[in-house]
């Protein structure tokens, strides 16, 4: 993979398609979105042939906090409006692509920013949602405990431990991540609100047939708009390396 470039304050990992590949009805760029406490490389480095066999150029960016991108402003606080500066900073890279329109894969944390990406830029073509939590995941976590756990403290709750050990895995910004916890856990996704924005783009929504987080995924496709819900084979982890969901997310983005 190139070396990331300093398209925004974000570290941004530019995949051009080769020449002579791109489609000539110039579909625009795809911005590909990781998840938490992972990075562009981890969840997307296996997509590379892929979308230059779809003649697609394409950015794979690590969020704040991840990655090769900036720590979070204001690690170790809590970060009370997360959503909108995550969001906010994610603007940025369309901006900077030049492109007219776009299109976007998230998956799991990537996938619950990607859903506030149309209203805030009002540029993206069409929307792949992959691996999302129709529930806030990071509500009510105990990050007090999640800290204590990853300073050597035995938790109580085996969650707190599970997180503890993704967010002190090596290579990972923990200060970064447990302030996206709390910030994420200070704001939790109500997509059912009838007050809250919804995608306006076709979407894709995608899961593993065996991932528990994306359980009632289909009461969420059915009240948004031009949307519609494929399982593909895994869980949560599975799912994001199953070719099904390469190939499902490049068909709907033709």
């Amino acid at each position: 993979m190139p070396a990331p470039t300093p398209l925004s304050a974000l570290a941004v990992h530019p995949l051009p398609a080769p020449a002579g590949s791109r489609t000539t009805t110039a579909l625009p760029p795809v911005l590909l979105l990781h998840g938490f406490a992972s990075s562009a490389r981890e969840d997307f480095d296996g997509w590379a042939d892929a979308l230059a066999a779809a003649g697609r150029d394409a950015y794979l960016i690590d969020l704040p906090g991840h990655g090769d991108s900036p720590a979070v402003a204001g690690a170790g606080a809590s970060t009370t409006a997360v959503v909108a500066a995550l969001a906010a900073s994610l603007a940025t890279v369309v901006d900077a692509t030049g492109a007219d329109r776009v299109d976007v894969i998230g998956y799991s944390l990537g996938a619950r920013l990607a859903w506030e990406l149309p209203a805030a830029t009002g540029r993206v073509r069409r929307l792949v949602l992959g691996g999302l939590s129709p529930f806030e995941p990071f509500a009510g976590m105990d990050v007090v405990a999640v800290a204590r756990a990853v300073d050597g403290e035995p938790p109580a709750d085996p969650f707190a431990g599970m997180m503890a050990g993704m967010v002190s895995g090596p290579g990972r910004d923990t200060d970064s991540l447990l302030a996206l916890v709390t910030g994420l856990g200070s704001q939790p996704f109500a997509p059912e609100d009838p007050a809250a924005a919804r995608p306006d783009v076709p979407t894709l929504f995608v899961a593993g047939v065996d991932d528990a987080m994306t359980q009632g995924l289909e009461g969420l496709t059915a009240i948004v708009p031009d949307a519609r819900l494929a399982r593909v084979p895994g869980d949560h982890l599975g799912a994001l390396h199953s070719p099904a969901f390469r190939d499902a997310a490049l068909a709907f983005l033709a």
